[in-house]
């Protein structure tokens, strides 16, 4: 995989030979038979929210983000791509549900269910026969 002479990564994967990597420590992908999970986080412009947009398996973090721009941003416009250990995710357990039920009902946080549009239409009416009066 690695030549010892120039010390630069030799692969059959064409991504991995126009990065032209060189130096560092190339014993770190030897040993690995299953390289790492990275989850691929995509910004579409500045300013905008990143959103995870798939994985990649890669031996580090620089190669995740190598191949994370090889897949995911060739086809949209991209600002930025985040890569994190897939086991540095957190989550909760779809068994754990119930620390989610705080309150049964919580339809007063949902602004639909207030009925305010017959309120504004029946406002608006009265504003249009005043001004019909005059």
């Amino acid at each position: 995989m690695a030549n010892e002479t120039d010390q630069t990564i030799d692969s059959l994967d064409p991504r991995i030979s126009r990065a032209h990597l060189s130096g560092g420590n190339h014993n770190d992908v030897d040993g690995l038979i299953h390289f790492q999970t990275y989850e691929v986080f995509h910004q579409s412009k500045r300013g905008a929210q990143h959103k995870h947009v798939g994985i990649v398996h890669a031996p580090n973090a620089d190669m995740a983000l190598l191949y994370a721009k090889e897949q995911y941003a060739r086809r949209e416009q991209t600002a930025n791509i985040w890569v994190a250990p897939s086991s540095c995710i957190s989550a909760t357990e779809y068994a754990d549900e119930d620390i989610f039920t705080t309150a049964p009902e919580k339809l007063y946080r949902n602004p639909a269910s207030y009925k305010v549009m017959d309120r504004i239409q029946a406002f608006k009416e009265r504003g249009m026969k005043s001004t019909d009066e005059v």
